[in-house]
């Protein structure tokens, strides 16, 4: 696998000829259409395998990392390279095969948007997956629980061979409740119906495992959440199932806010049997104008995250969407629109906008204008942001990666996933 980046007059036949490959090859590694133009600044997945590659003029040693997916010490150590900034053009340097080891991959999907219970890219997505998360059940204050149109989700995970997560939600309709946690938290007899609803609900279904994803826990709270995670885990590991949380992104012990005063990294590191970060979101709908899970930032957040918990029991937070905001931005006025990847570049191109990659954020993004003359700025994931954040999960070696959401199609997620690890497969 190359990732290429397109240039000027590049199409689809120019490169499938220069890289001798059949163009059919490449519109389906990257989810295309037969005939679809090409932007320029594209990311594109060119399904062959190098050995070698003939540097030239302008690249960088980071650069052409990036193209075949793998990390810079790999392609350092291979080409016995002490210092990458004096590679020269013409130099030929040998690509390594990526050391693929295997990790496991969650993906949420919400049942409620398709008619059908499931959505053709979250069915689609399961094969790659090792755990399968409809989203969500919700929790009401006498300790029941919503109903969750889930079957359909479930009966694709069993066909794919892949474990049915169960999660869980202090949602209140569309937002999470920090006064509906409380009214749980605070009382013995509603705590108990909620573990047992949880257990039933679980060995009803069919579901593998739990997902615990309570956000905006009131401060005075953490200590009445941890002891809740600590008799849930133990009532659901007698009974044979796995436990994880979800954790926002925190980057220091000193972060303060209401979204994570009532979290304690090392707390959950100890009680469940992994957690997922919640690295994206920082551009997002209702804020300016960023990227969606710039790889500065994730990075900041594991730093602390792996001195605090075992770097085997956190599962990487991953965008599968991007935004699309109208300009000026004004706060409390119109949200950004998701948009997905392979729909970004189509709008690009249709607009005749270039994208551009931040280096800093390893994000892509463009400006346009629509007809009615209104400014657009947008952010998305592509190839090389995918690749830039998997290569994380190798530098901390990580447990895995968490995909939000399927229901977003991102073909080349997946592609680039399968080039760089094996997913692992918990039941036959």
């Amino acid at each position: 696998m190359f990732i290429y980046t397109v240039k000027g007059r590049d199409t689809v036949q120019s490169l499938a000829q220069q890289y001798n490959v059949a163009p059919e090859a490449i519109t389906v590694a990257n989810g295309m259409v037969r005939g679809e133009p090409l932007a320029l600044g594209q990311s594109l997945l060119i399904p062959i395998e190098s050995d070698s590659h003939l540097v030239k003029p302008g690249e960088s040693f980071w650069a052409i990392s990036q193209q075949y997916g793998v990390t810079m010490q790999e392609l350092a150590r291979v080409n016995h390279i002490n210092n990458p900034a004096l590679i020269l053009p013409g130099m030929q340097l040998r690509i390594p095969t990526p050391r693929k080891t295997t990790i496991e991959v969650n993906g949420y999907t919400e049942p409620s948007i398709s008619a059908t219970g499931i959505s053709p890219s979250a069915a689609d997505a399961a094969r790659h997956l090792t755990f399968l998360s409809p989203f969500s059940y919700q929790i009401r204050p006498d300790g029941s629980l919503s109903t969750l149109h889930d079957q359909p989700v479930i009966t694709e995970a069993y066909r794919s061979r892949t474990a049915p997560m169960m999660v869980i939600t202090n949602f209140d309709g569309y937002a999470y409740s920090p006064s509906l946690a409380h009214t749980i938290l605070s009382n013995e007899m509603a705590k108990e119906r909620l573990i047992y609803h949880i257990l039933t609900t679980m060995q009803t279904n069919r579901l593998w495992a739990l997902n615990v994803d309570f956000a905006y826990i009131p401060a005075a709270d953490r200590q009445l959440y941890h002891s809740f995670l600590e008799r849930l885990a133990d009532t659901l590991h007698r009974a044979g199932a796995i436990v994880s949380s979800t954790l926002p992104p925190v980057s220091s012990s000193d972060q303060r806010g209401q979204l994570f005063d009532g979290q304690d990294y090392a707390a959950h590191g100890r009680i469940m049997d992994y957690v997922i970060l919640m690295t994206y979101e920082w551009g997002w709908a209702g804020g300016p104008p960023m990227p969606i899970a710039p790889r500065n930032e994730v990075t900041k957040v594991l730093n602390y995250a792996t001195s605090q918990i075992p770097s085997d029991k956190i599962m990487l937070g991953m965008p599968l969407y991007g935004y699309d905001w109208t300009l000026p931005y004004i706060p409390g006025q119109d949200f950004a629109l998701s948009i997905s990847s392979n729909n970004a570049v189509r709008q690009a191109a249709r607009y005749g906008a270039a994208i551009e990659y931040d280096p800093l954020a390893e994000s892509p993004y463009y400006h346009y204008q629509d007809e009615h003359g209104m400014r657009h700025e947008v952010w998305f994931e592509d190839a090389r942001s995918v690749q830039a954040k998997l290569d994380l999960v190798k530098i901390y070696r990580l447990r895995g990666i968490s995909g939000w959401v399927l229901d977003v199609p991102f073909p080349a997620f997946w592609k680039v996933l399968e080039h760089n690890f094996r997913v692992a497969k918990i039941i036959g």
